[in-house]
């Protein structure tokens, strides 16, 4: 189990502030979920393996945070993450990908996280061997090995143009897979690393770069070589099992509300009850063995306009005992979303045009004129939450990106004035802010 799982509850809900705007009761019930976690690996005897997880179902529009508040949650655990979009399923014998999908994508996705994880851990020693790989295609002699070293690690040799060999790191050896439906997909990934190496396209090949790319190569290859990928398997699929996340965003699309009930997509229903024995716990079959989805920890999403909770089928209603409604979000809301978080959008388009030699400078009152804007376009048109801040936002500063090049040292002030200046004719013809906004 990762440390990132030992924060506390009070802690998570902190550290998802810092990016995620109001919606305490989401917080807190994933904070909650999450620690339970760390307190299910210190329960010791048969009772550990009983306690199952409380899946979580939230319940509110568009662009309120639900899938931000899932994501932060698993960077914050370390934990194998996988989001998916339940209206992208549909029972076998239909067109769609089969459920068991979720659980090959998520071991996959383990697989690569481990494996950074471990590289990181033997770097020091691949970059060793890198360096002395560098110094061989130099033709550098024994004697003067380490006086060559103290020049690459100082960067006096980062002009020089080399000739390497570099073969793409190791990964899971090819296997083929009974052909059933379940196994398509499976399958048809396994057949294309096999004839990918049959034909070379992973071996060695030789290209003339620069030290410092060559340097990465190599590291990269010598990592590669260092780490166990058959330990990094077995430690990806204990990850995923204990500790993996799965959101499935769009569940509503799946229920049977009054305005499909009885209609002719009769497989709604049905990948409710494929879902069904992924959530309360089966094994799936992965090309890195068999995975068991007991402890895993299922996050659905979704905004029923249409249905309501109580339309999925009973079973799979059974397997999500927390219920979390989010708030729509208004102005107040856009105000705090576009300043307060550490990656909040006035950061980040401040950040992008620095690059350019151009200073933004965003007062309170042009920040709530956008924040207005924002809101009054949701209420016109289709209302997606704070996402519609960046469709504000982009066409709020599109004459500035596009000049930023030629205004290098500038200072852009961004005032109530200069927003309404852009912005108000394109509000007040709501026809063409239906269509741009």
């Amino acid at each position: 189990m990762s440390d990132g799982a030992a924060f506390t509850p009070r802690e998570i809900v902190s550290e998802l502030d810092r990016y995620v705007v109001g919606q305490r009761d989401a917080k807190r019930a994933v904070a909650i979920a999450l620690r339970n976690r760390w307190r299910r690996q210190r329960v010791t005897g048969d009772l550990k393996d009983e306690i199952a997880p409380k899946n979580i179902i939230m319940i509110g529009p568009t662009g309120v945070g639900k899938t931000e508040i899932a994501r932060r949650l698993a960077k914050l655990a370390q934990a194998p993450f996988l989001k998916v979009e339940a209206s992208k399923f549909t029972e076998v014998g239909y067109v769609g990908r089969d459920v068991e999908s979720i659980v090959r994508d998520l071991a996959d996705l383990a697989v690569q996280l481990v494996s950074e994880e471990e590289k990181r851990s033997v770097m020091a020693k691949a970059r060793e061997r890198a360096e002395g790989r560098v110094l061989d295609a130099l033709g550098t002699p024994p004697d003067a090995r380490e006086g060559m070293r103290r020049h690459l690690r100082d960067g006096q040799l980062d002009e020089q143009e080399i000739e390497v060999e570099a073969a793409l790191p190791p990964g899971p050896a090819p296997t083929l897979s009974v052909f059933t439906p379940q196994g398509v997909e499976e399958m048809g990934a396994q057949l294309q690393q096999l004839f990918g190496n049959l034909f070379g396209g992973a071996g060695p090949k030789k290209r003339r770069m620069k030290v410092p790319a060559a340097l990465e190569a190599f590291s990269a290859e010598e990592a590669g070589k260092l780490i166990d990928m058959e330990r990094v398997r077995e430690l990806a699929v204990a990850r995923v099992e204990q500790s993996g996340i799965v959101f499935i965003d769009e569940i509503d699309k799946v229920a049977a509300g009054p305005a499909t009930r009885g209609g002719p997509d009769v497989s709604r229903e049905g990948v409710q009850r494929d879902l069904l024995p992924i959530v309360e716990g089966s094994t799936v079959q992965t090309r890195h063995g068999p995975v068991r989805t007991d402890h895993v920890l299922f996050i659905a999403a979704g905004a029923f306009h249409v249905a309501e909770p109580s339309d999925l089928i009973p079973e799979l209603q059974g397997r999500f005992p927390i219920r979390v409604e989010l708030a729509s979000l208004g102005r107040d809301e856009f105000v705090r979303i576009l300043t307060e978080p550490k990656n909040s959008l006035v950061r980040q388009y401040t950040a992008l045009l620095q690059t350019e030699g151009v200073e933004l400078d965003f007062t309170e009152d042009g920040v709530r004129a956008l924040a207005e804007i924002a809101a009054l376009a949701n209420e016109r048109a289709e209302n997606i939450g704070a996402r519609r801040l960046h469709t504000v936002m982009e066409r709020l500063l599109d004459e500035v990106s596009f000049e930023a090049p030629d205004r290098g040292g500038a200072t852009l002030r961004i005032d109530a004035a200069f927003v309404r200046e852009r912005l108000d004719a394109l509000v007040r013809d709501e026809d063409l802010a239906r269509y741009i906004l």
